[in-house]
């Protein structure tokens, strides 16, 4: 049995992303100096654009 096209995926992210997962904002908001991995907390981050460039 195989599957209806319609069903079928092109790829995982078929569109742009526009926030960052969080290990990339938290090496944004590092590159910012925004983020001290001794104090904050890597829970309740703020959200970041994907940068582009």
């Amino acid at each position: 049995m195989s599957i209806d096209s319609s069903l079928k995926t092109k790829g995982a992210l078929a569109g742009k992303r526009s926030v960052m997962t969080r290990p990339e904002r938290i090496e944004a908001l590092k590159a910012d100096k925004k983020f001290d991995a001794k104090k904050d907390t890597a829970l309740g981050l703020p959200k970041t654009k994907v940068r582009v460039g």
